[in-house]
């Protein structure tokens, strides 16, 4: 879920138990779109080895205050431009007391002073020490200043006490940083295809196409991101599975017709990214076909229309489907909407140097009624996440006229 590319987040871990919850703190963050680099005080290595966050963040971890392998020696300074955000997660009693005091006896607490990113700060500590007026008053200290203090929970703590102290879950505070999206499509029922399908020639070979169902998976994701209950119809692929509510896997096109056509009528958003073979062989042969003549004549029947059918219905979902081009891109785009009485439709070509099918990347110009917007190339997950953007709009504009 790459939502905030180009985030820097320095993570100071301090030397409390809870630090090996941190590993996967980074993970959590990463999995936001954040680029994370880690300090460790020198205690905090006792706990967790500086090379678990190097291999989770990729970077190399600092614990040194004057480290010479630094430019000019200046680690602290280096740090402190370089983050957007400065997290401190454990951050012990000692830690939020020598922030309260303004100390600088370590690279942690350095860094800390010389950052004018936001401060956020996990406490972690046995219930005891949080519950010590001194550490009362040095919370009401950082707070005063504009720290962001999240945490701390309540619970079983490792010493065998009971109540507060405990660190917050990785994803409670990889959340507090990066919010969740808005969901703007929640409670909203929503039905995808995505994907190629194969029709059988016999037991061995098929009539397929090149889609690798990428783009459609990317958009289910990023659909599901933002609230819809998304079940998706997919078609013979190799990808990992995405985040939705249900996948039903298909393979021909009659199958996907009935997967789709069952679940049609329940849906309030359909959207059609799928490439689904308009013919299939008429009497697909019973065992393997052997090459016994110079020429193999095939009889081909057309598929059913799934977009065309659920848009047809009558009390049809709002309506998204794709058109793959290899010329005429546009015309051909707005011919299908218009003909297939669709409310949106996303065209792309293919058979180029660029984007389409088996590329990582793509570009789309979105046509509606009285209305289109380019799209221009980029890495499909990003794509997706714009395409999605526009679907949410064209569809409340929609829902709004309808009520």
């Amino acid at each position: 879920m790459n939502l905030n590319p180009g985030s820097r987040v320095l993570l100071g871990v301090g030397a409390g138990i809870a630090a090996y919850k941190s590993v996967d703190l980074v993970r959590r963050l990463k999995e936001r779109g954040a680029d994370v680099r880690v300090i460790m005080t020198e205690s905090a290595t006792a706990f967790v080895a500086p090379l678990t966050f190097q291999a989770v963040s990729g970077h190399p971890v600092r614990t040194t205050l004057l480290d010479p392998g630094a430019e000019a020696g200046m680690d602290h300074i280096e740090l402190a431009r370089w983050a957007d955000r400065l997290l401190i997660a454990p951050a012990t009693a000692d830690v939020m007391a020598r922030l309260a005091a303004g100390l600088a006896n370590d690279l942690l607490t350095t860094v800390a002073l010389a950052c004018e990113a936001p401060l956020f700060i996990a406490p972690a500590m046995n219930q005891a020490m949080w519950r010590h007026l001194a550490t009362q008053q040095n919370l009401e200290t950082l707070r005063a200043r504009g720290v962001h203090i999240l945490g701390p929970g309540v619970g079983e703590q490792a010493c065998g006490d009971l109540g507060p102290g405990r660190m917050l879950e990785p994803l409670e505070i990889a959340e507090a940083l990066f919010p969740p999206p808005a969901r703007p499509l929640a409670g909203v029922r929503l039905l995808l295809t995505a994907g190629p399908t194969r029709e059988p020639l016999d037991p061995v070979r098929f009539l397929g196409n090149r889609s690798s169902g990428r783009m459609g998976f990317a958009l289910a994701e990023a659909l599901t991101e933002l609230g819809a209950h998304v079940v998706l119809v997919a078609g013979p692929v190799t990808l990992p599975a995405p985040r939705v509510a249900e996948r039903v896997d298909v393979e021909t096109a009659l199958d996907m017709h009935g997967a789709v056509m069952e679940r049609a009528a329940d849906c309030d958003l359909f959207v059609a990214t799928a490439a689904v073979a308009d013919y299939r062989p008429m009497d697909p042969a019973e065992n393997k076909i052997k090459k016994n003549a110079d020429e193999l004549t095939l009889r081909l029947v057309r598929n059913p229309d799934i977009l065309a059918e659920v848009a047809a219905l009558d009390s049809p979902p709002f309506t998204v489907g794709f058109a793959a081009e290899t010329d005429h891109v546009e015309e051909y785009a707005r011919d299908k909407l218009k003909r297939k009485k669709l409310d949106m439709i996303a065209a792309n070509q293919v058979g180029g140097t660029h984007g389409g099918f088996e590329r990582a990347e793509n570009a789309l110009t979105v046509i509606w009624r009285d209305g289109q917007r380019e799209l221009p190339m980029m890495d499909k997950t990003q794509l997706a996440r714009e395409l999605a953007q526009l679907i949410v709009e064209r569809y409340q504009e929609h829902h709004a006229a309808s009520s």
